[in-house]
């Protein structure tokens, strides 16, 4: 059976040409039946959906059909019919089977019994088979296609920055280190630090944490950028928001304010909802169907109202208030605290009812980089909060002022040999310019239903997990 007039169980499962000869090839989800028939349920990972093979027993020996079994690897030539049974119209009536990868089904672990989610997690190199996870990864895939065809048409430029950097963006010092040298026998300088001269490049480096910082010099060179690449925080979290390593959209714009990044960020993910509810339906029906039955009102709902924005400060008093009234919060609320997601969830679920922008934080709870307000106490920064995820955008608009930018990051304890290229962009020809971050596995979060961030990236990177 060659390669040669295949089709995929999506393509077989859209045509009404009956009595056509088709081969189709993909994974046994469950197989059952009589002496007299048989039924096989295909999976090929093209969609949700398996297409029904049927089997006339007098066509096939035992022998032939024994290493059908659920999660085998098959091969079927047949012809398109007419499905008499409920929930598809088409079904394939087989003439040929062909066996390419056998799985016992005394070891095989997905078999027709549901699964916990936490169980598929141990199995990570096998759950893309499952139903859930079929659909969970389609619709990442179609969101990446989504950004990438956002920027595009709005002029952007796709902008690569390094994974491995000396600087830490967000001065946290959470990073993961990246050394060539022996750690058994580490070399010390006369003060008794790590000597790094000899290490691979001359220097102590890390993995990133995020590339805005070179994201800032492409949009002051070539206006419109953005980055989209994996990040990674040295973070012992351990909480369902939470990842060592993931993926983040960061656009960076020159000549935008503060107004102009919150429209392009309420736009951009806008844009990203409306794809996946045009694209795909059949996963999204399948994931609220089986997880949360509120999720494609909760998607729509995103369409319909423009974000609330509002400052931190009366944000803050919203939560006082609430919290006045009788409401309980775990963590306490007061001016210059930073917003705990419990904060930002009640904001957006319990009070506002939509997504909120929350702008003009104190300066003492953000990044050296963000641009002072005239007031002295807070940063042009914006948050975008929504429902069941709290944060999933943050960003401001960036300080051009060279010396203030300078005299920030030196309060902030920012070392300036290893950030004096990013303080030189702001004493030759500096210009006003905005971006964000967004965290791509909190908008498939948001957009799939699923509760656990672990769930929506094929091999999860967490504390005291490294697996496959």
């Amino acid at each position: 059976m060659g390669i040669k007039g295949r089709i995929k169980v999506a393509e077989a499962l859209k045509k009404n040409s009956f009595g056509e000869k088709v081969i189709l090839k993909g994974w046994v989800r469950t197989r059952r039946g009589n002496k007299n028939v048989g039924f096989v349920a295909l999976n090929d990972g093209s969609c949700a959906s398996n297409i029904q093979i049927v089997l006339d027993m007098a066509k096939f020996n035992d022998e032939e059909l024994k290493p059908v079994t659920t999660g085998a690897c098959i091969g079927v030539e047949g012809t398109l019919a007419q499905s008499m049974g409920s929930g598809q119209s088409v079904e394939i009536q087989a003439d040929k089977i062909e066996i390419y990868g056998t799985a016992d089904p005394n070891t095989y672990p997905l078999q027709k019994k549901g699964h916990t989610l936490e169980f598929l997690r141990s199995i990570a190199y096998l759950r893309p088979r499952t139903n859930t996870f079929g659909s969970v990864f389609r619709i990442r895939h179609n969101m990446a296609i989504a950004i990438h065809k956002f920027f595009h048409e709005k002029g952007f430029y796709y902008f690569h920055t390094p994974l491995i950097t000396a600087s830490d963006c967000e001065g946290a010092g959470q990073m993961f280190q990246v050394t060539t040298l022996n750690l058994y026998d580490l070399k010390k300088n006369e003060n008794g630090s790590i000597d790094y001269s000899h290490d691979f490049f001359g220097k102590q480096t890390s993995l990133t944490v995020s590339g805005q910082l070179e994201g800032e010099l492409g949009a002051l060179a070539l206006g419109e950028i953005y980055t989209f690449g994996p990040t990674f925080r040295a973070e012992n979290s351990n909480t369902p928001r939470h990842l060592s390593e993931f993926w983040m959209i960061e656009p960076e714009m020159a000549f935008y304010d503060i107004e102009d990044n919150m429209d392009l960020a309420e736009e951009f993910i806008k844009y990203c909802v409306q794809w996946a509810l045009d694209n795909c339906r059949e996963d999204l029906e399948f994931l609220c169907k089986m997880y949360d039955n509120e999720l494609i009102g909760r998607l729509e709902s995103v369409l319909d109202k423009k974000f609330i924005r509002l400052t931190y400060t009366d944000g803050m008093k919203i939560l006082e208030e609430a919290k006045a009234a009788g409401h309980k919060f775990e963590f306490p609320v007061g001016w210059g605290m930073d917003l705990q997601s419990e904060h930002e969830r009640y904001l957006v679920e319990e009070h506002f009812k939509c997504p909120v922008i929350l702008t003009d934080y104190p300066k003492e709870i953000k990044s050296f980089y963000m641009k002072q307000n005239d007031d002295g106490k807070t940063v042009r920064a914006m948050d975008v909060l929504f429902p069941k995820i709290g944060e999933i955008i943050g960003g401001s608009e960036r300080e051009a002022d060279y010396e203030k930018l300078k005299q920030r990051a030196a309060e902030m304890h920012v070392p300036e040999k290893d950030i004096w290229w990013y303080l030189d962009t702001r004493r030759w020809g500096s210009a006003p310019h905005s971006g964000f971050g967004l965290g791509f596995e909190r908008l498939l979060l948001f957009v799939t239903g699923m509760a656990n961030i672990r769930d929506v990236i094929p091999f999860p990177r967490t504390p005291n997990n490294a697996e496959f």
